[in-house]
């Protein structure tokens, strides 16, 4: 990409000055659920193995879009249009996790095709990137209710979806947009504020993560959008 594309899509995201600054990544390391967490999940796992389709490791592309079709572990099945599985290149370097479904997903069954996905486009093209480029999913399937957070019981429910997905993909980093979908990929409850800025680790796989603000937020908090870059220029070194 020239120097006048990449300003083009600065200006887009409303960053008119570019400071060049060394990241050094201090890699930090997935932390353990609390015990009485890890009961409760074991009692939820009892509870909805009978509604969630299973996934295994010979579970392929298009059995496992299947089985999230099939999916009636948690509520938000009863009110979806459709679930919305993701798109992009399923060997891409780069997969993009988001939270949940919002109105036009559902409508549409493909994430981040809204405002917020307009702006994650534009955001993905400042490195040099088109949408089709990389993979795109979220924590969860189905769009909640009014568009709220997921619930973990709900994120919960899909981890095995999502785990699946980021197996057969196998990218060389994930980029996490969003406070939920950090928290549910890598265990930690911490503001945004407090992520950015370090290279985490999918832990199941060893993959690094780096978290950012999810374009929805940027759209209501722009004078963020200069610390969103920073996050970006660390996707495109980590992606090589």
């Amino acid at each position: 990409m020239d120097t006048q594309q990449q300003l083009h899509y600065l200006k887009t995201l409303g960053i008119r000055i570019w400071v060049p600054s060394d990241f050094a990544p201090q890699l930090s390391r997935q932390r353990h659920l609390p015990e009485q967490q890890a009961g409760a999940d074991a009692q939820l796992q009892q509870q909805t193995e009978n509604t969630r389709a299973p996934v295994t490791a010979q579970s392929d592309w298009p059995a496992l879009e299947a089985k999230v079709q099939s999916c009636t572990a948690c509520d938000l099945h009863a009110d979806r249009t459709q679930t919305v599985f993701g798109t992009g290149d399923p060997n891409a370097r780069i997969m993009v996790i988001g939270e949940a479904p919002g109105a036009e997903e559902d409508v549409r069954g493909e994430p981040f095709v809204g405002r917020a996905g307009r702006l994650l486009n534009e955001m993905l093209k400042a490195i040099g990137l088109q949408r089709e480029q990389v993979y795109i999913t979220n924590i969860i399937k189905c769009r909640p209710p009014a568009n709220r957070n997921p619930l973990q019981e709900e994120a919960y429910h899909c981890a095995p979806y999502l785990q699946r997905q980021i197996a057969l993909v196998a990218p060389r980093v994930i980029f996490a947009v969003g406070k939920i979908a950090a928290r549910d990929l890598l265990k930690i409850d911490q503001p945004i504020s407090k992520m950015r800025g370090k290279l985490y680790s999918y832990a199941p796989l060893d993959i690094p993560v780096i978290v950012t603000y999810h374009p929805a937020y940027l759209l209501r908090s722009p004078r963020e959008k200069r610390k969103s870059w920073q996050d970006l220029k660390r996707l495109k070194a980590q992606a090589g």
